[in-house]
């Protein structure tokens, strides 16, 4: 099994739903091998990137400080796109959008929690594919974007290179299934526990063709 230590980088913005990002941001800084606890175990590097390097106003008001900005972060593994109010504004933003699909071409894998898939179907990046997204926001999405098949049943699908998943507590799903599939599923299960999150692989979330 490949334990090198991959970067994710979390991407955050103004009204970004708090569990979107920091759920992820949970599952990815605690990563171990299957019994493992100390730091120098860590199988990823977990970071949070905003457009500004300044506060970031998140849903609820909870305010962050990013550790990089879409300027000067480091090469990245993973990409992770939370959602949030602050998407539909965002998915105007041209400049964001081709942060991300560039950084699409690079990374290993692209995710999305809830509507941050607003963000990737923007730039053609679930084009053809399967997805999912927060359930209030299914049918608009189908109705915005018709070259994707949003899956409104599915908590986590898995497209290969692009993951998506459903709305805010789904994202560390989605970051426990990415752990599963990069480090074996007991590496995910001894996540889990040492966050003591109830948590077994979603039904459905294999990896598609």
């Amino acid at each position: 099994m490949d334990e090198r230590r991959r970067t994710v980088g979390i991407l955050i913005f103004d009204e970004v739903e708090v569990l979107d990002f920091c759920g992820p941001f949970e599952v990815f800084s605690v990563a171990r091998p299957e019994g493992e606890h100390g730091d120098d175990r860590r199988l990823f590097e977990a970071v949070t990137i905003a457009e500004e390097d300044r506060i970031v106003r998140c849903r609820g008001g909870l305010l962050v400080q990013p550790h990089h900005t879409t300027a000067n972060h480091p090469p990245l593994d993973i990409l992770v796109v939370p959602g949030g109010q602050g998407t539909r504004r965002e998915r105007l933003n041209g400049r964001l959008l081709d942060w991300i699909a560039a950084q699409d071409r690079r990374v290993e894998l692209t995710t999305s929690v809830c509507t941050g898939a607003f963000l990737l179907a923007e730039r053609g990046l679930l084009d053809g594919r399967r997805a999912t997204t927060h359930w209030a926001s299914v049918e608009w999405m189908r109705g915005q974007y018709p070259a994707v098949t949003i899956l409104a049943d599915a908590r986590v699908v898995d497209e290969g290179h692009v993951i998506t998943s459903a709305g805010v507590s789904a994202g560390i799903d989605m970051a426990l299934h990415v752990v599963a599939r990069l480090h074996g599923q007991p590496a995910a299960a001894w996540t889990a526990r040492r966050m003591e999150y109830d948590w077994a692989a979603p039904a459905g979330a294999g990896r598609g063709a």
